[in-house]
């Protein structure tokens, strides 16, 4: 069963953008709720009857969506994350800061972008949260990965906190590295030691990946808000004040994976606040 997603929500719908002789893709593989005063504990239930009451989904939870990035250039392609994989998570199995958790679309949207995994040379992670690896590593029991010819890339920091078995590990990042022609990694530490962002650059403008410095566009606002799940929470609210001014510097736009609203767009200031507007074919 589809999850609700927010109130302006596409979950299976495609998004592409033209940089140059870049394509960047969004490709959708499912949702989760976040409980959020659980989430974010220092907002207040009056944050979510007023100026952020449009996104929350009918059940009273943030509705975010699960997504990866396609980067092609030349015939390449490049994946930033790879969804939660073919799982469904009912809100009475999962921990108390989210509801349903579900994945599984990435393969067939992928399709529709006219790609086969085979295709992916590399699957690079902003961190290794079962949201962001699924596909990769977590494909379901008896069925080997899409990914299985892809280089897997991730910070060295996020390889050595992971618990799963070295020898599954993949390549590390380095800061300022280039992993793919264009895209750039950018540290982005706070909700996991290594946590990593991604910049694609090319034809005068840059989208930025910032992986989970954001969750939901009510954050923009409020960067200083604690997040539950952040491992280093000081230092997630000072990332997060400088990815804003990242975000706000002319020509840049972003993907934000978990914003159901659009997850690519850009940060704007004005009319009383920061806020997130997705991009439109007007606004591309």
């Amino acid at each position: 069963m589809p999850l609700p997603t927010g109130h302006n929500s596409s979950p299976t719908a495609l998004r592409s953008l033209r940089l140059g002789d870049h394509t960047v893709t969004v490709v959708p593989d499912g949702a989760v709720q976040l409980h959020p005063r659980r989430w974010l504990p220092d907002s207040t239930d009056r944050d979510w009857t007023g100026d952020h009451a449009g996104l929350l989904d009918d059940q009273g939870y943030l509705g975010t969506s699960v997504a990866s990035l396609l980067v092609e250039h030349d015939g390449r392609a490049l994946l930033l994350d790879a969804g939660f994989g073919p799982h469904d998570i009912p809100a009475e199995d999962t921990i108390d800061t989210i509801g349903a958790l579900h994945g599984g679309r990435l393969p067939d949207a992928l399709a529709r972008a006219g790609r086969d995994p085979a295709d992916i040379e590399a699957v690079a992670f902003t961190h290794l949260h079962d949201d962001h690896i699924g596909w990769a590593f977590r494909p379901g029991p008896d069925r080997p990965s899409p990914f299985a010819r892809a280089t897997l890339l991730a910070s060295a920091d996020e390889w050595a906190d992971w618990p799963a078995p070295p020898k599954t590990a993949g390549l590390p990042v380095t800061p300022g590295q280039e992993i793919f022609p264009g895209v750039t990694a950018w540290p982005a530490p706070g909700h996991t030691r290594g946590h990593t962002a991604y910049v694609i650059t090319a034809g005068g403008r840059r989208v930025i990946a910032f992986g989970d410095v954001f969750h939901s566009p009510a954050q923009l606002a409020r960067p200083d808000w604690r997040v539950s799940m952040d491992a280093l929470p000081g230092q997630a609210v000072r990332t997060r004040r400088e990815m804003l001014a990242e975000l706000t510097r002319p020509d840049t736009l972003a993907f934000a994976n978990h914003f159901a609203q659009g997850q690519l767009g850009r940060v704007v200031h004005g009319g009383g606040g920061t806020r997130w507007e997705p991009l439109s074919e007007e606004t591309a």
